[in-house]
């Protein structure tokens, strides 16, 4: 494994970090500490006040094409901040010790504790604490370089809770969309990206009480008002932060049903929010597939903007999921659902996400195996092994739960290392992380491709591809890639894409070690520029992106070599 040690040594041709650090782990403080019993007292929902500190707007790094081009295609290992500002009751029940209602979802919390002023409180003191700068840069330590970060429209603030349920209880969000800026930011200062999923939308999406209400009503599609409430809270998203460099994109919904009107609901939203900035036209936004893989990933296809979908993969909430085996769940994730998967991610551009799901089994599933924790253990890696191969990333539900050491299929921090590798670098022979991922390692990369890639047997084929056809245009003595003004079209196409390739593969790895994921996106948005620019006619796309993946690979093989002291192995030799 690459290590601390050897790290500048191995890397300095690429000029990549030479300090790595693995910061301690701070565990976040739940509201069980500040909640009285009744054997405290008569009143089992009295709790100590919580002076509440001044929470500032952040100031975010000024934008940036590049680094937020990184961040944005970039292959994503992500986990999910679940239950910090969109509350759930099996992953922290001591907020709901108090609530109303169903004591089920956030309207529930906000709702009781006997007035909002302590409702406020609770929920401030539970957003102070639930995670910490020291768990970010946990995170950037073991190789995660995202996380999605589940909110709702009433953490925008009181004025986006008229008309709404949330309306009687607006004022304990008064302080509560600085918080989520603060937590953009902590990921910042850190090299992480965030994905801000709109989890509860006006109305409910979907009926569940992870929406914020818990009455079961799904309300957003039947109600006009609603749906507007709910394009202007996604196009306030975008206003925003499409400038802030470390947001990934911003999705549109959570697990809604699949309504009639969803995939309109959709094209509406998509076109206001495209038209919001000079910026939101190219910016990433995800759609989660209403769990209907095929019909999403059609309609991702039908469009050629910058959009992803996500898809959640579960394996507990049916009947026939209860009773299958772990390792038959095992072998259909290898399998079957592999081929789902690799089939809807290849007929639109690679734009796929797995940004939700987990290591649980029941424990039906479980008890027939043999060995129950390594059979779970194959279960979880083979997922996350799946979901990387076939998609651009994936995200774990979630990262902390109360009772997490219990709960290892639901508390990512209880699985690393146990049913999860201890690391998930996108090259996974590195074993820390650089010391500041997305600050700049050195200079500019200087490197060509011929001079870098000289060796490899993929660069006598492009120097085969550039000869003139014309036998009077001796090629002796003259490098291909100075003389494009005396080759086909078709031959720069090939040129060019190989070249830009190439030299993509060594700039997301001088940052942070990434690596390109939304390769098909990445390599269609290049190539429109291309042609706007007449560097290559619009029929030599197709070509431009071919040899742009060979190039790719070739750079790939490079950083691999370079961080595991091998010879390259290159995919065309």
């Amino acid at each position: 494994m690459f290590s601390a040690a050897n790290f500048t040594s191995l890397l300095a041709s690429l000029r990549l970090a030479p300090a790595l650090e693995r910061p301690d782990i701070a565990g976040p403080v739940t509201v069980q500490a500040f909640v009285q019993t009744s054997s405290e007292s008569n009143n089992a929902c009295a709790f100590q006040p919580y002076p509440s500190p001044s929470v500032n707007i952040p100031q975010f790094a000024p934008y940036d094409p590049k680094i937020s081009s990184i961040y944005r295609y970039r292959q994503q290992q992500s986990v999910n901040l679940g239950s910090w500002f969109v509350q759930e009751n099996w992953m922290v029940p001591s907020i709901f010790t108090c609530a109303g209602g169903n004591k089920a979802g956030e309207h529930d919390v906000a709702s009781g504790w006997g007035n909002t002023t302590v409702a406020r409180q609770i929920l401030e003191r539970h957003w102070d604490t639930w995670i910490q700068p020291s768990d970010f840069a946990y995170l950037r330590s073991i190789g995660i370089n995202t996380v999605r970060l589940p909110i709702g429209f009433w953490s925008l603030g009181p004025s986006f809770m008229q008309g709404t349920p949330f309306e009687d209880v607006a004022q304990v969000y008064m302080n509560s969309w600085p918080r989520v800026l603060q937590a953009i930011k902590t990921a910042e200062l850190y090299g992480i990206g965030v994905l801000v999923d709109l989890h509860g939308a006006p109305g409910s999406q979907n009926g569940q009480s992870h929406s914020g209400t818990s009455d079961g009503v799904v309300g957003l599609f039947k109600n006009e008002s609603y749906m507007n409430k709910t394009i202007d809270v996604l196009a306030y998203l975008t206003e925003q932060l499409t400038c802030v460099n470390n947001v990934v994109g911003i999705q549109i919904l959570n697990e809604p049903v699949n309504d009639p009107i969803l995939p309109s609901f959709y094209n509406r939203t998509l076109d206001v929010l495209r038209s919001v900035n000079n910026k939101s036209a190219s910016f990433p936004f995800y759609i989660h597939d209403a769990f209907n893989l095929g019909q999403y990933s059609a309609f991702v296809a039908n469009r050629d903007d910058f959009l992803v979908e996500d898809h959640h993969s579960y394996f507990v909430y049916t009947a026939s999921d209860t009773t299958e085996s772990a390792q038959g769940h095992t072998n259909d994730v290898n399998t079957t659902i592999a081929k789902q998967l690799t089939t809807a991610s290849n007929s639109e551009r690679g734009n796929l996400v797995l940004d939700e799901w987990s290591c649980a089994l029941t424990d039906k599933s479980l008890a027939q195996a043999s060995n129950p924790a390594a059979a779970q253990q194959e279960f979880c890696t083979t997922q996350m092994d799946v979901y990387a191969a076939a998609s651009a990333g994936w995200a774990f539900w979630s990262y902390y739960m109360e009772d997490c050491q219990d709960n290892g299929g639901w508390c990512f921090k209880q699985a690393v290392n146990n049913s999860l590798p201890p690391t998930f670098f996108s090259y996974p022979t590195i074993a820390s992380a650089p010391r500041d991922p997305l600050a700049p390692l050195g200079d500019a990369m200087s490197y060509t491709l011929a001079n870098l890639s000289a060796s490899a047997p993929i660069s006598q084929i492009v120097q085969l591809a550039l000869m003139p056809n014309d036998a009077d245009h001796p090629t002796q003595g003259t490098s291909p890639f100075n003389r494009l003004d005396s080759i086909t079209a078709n031959q720069a196409a090939i040129a060019r894409g190989y070249q830009d390739g190439f030299t993509t593969s060594k700039i997301f790895a001088q940052y942070g070690m990434s690596r390109l994921g939304f390769k098909g996106q990445y390599i269609a948005d290049s190539a429109v520029e291309l042609v706007q620019a007449q560097v290559i006619g619009d029929e030599d796309q197709s070509i431009y992106g071919t040899w742009f993946k060979r190039g790719l690979s070739d750079g790939e093989a490079q950083v691999i070599a370079a961080i595991s002291n091998t010879v390259p192995v290159y995919s065309h030799s």
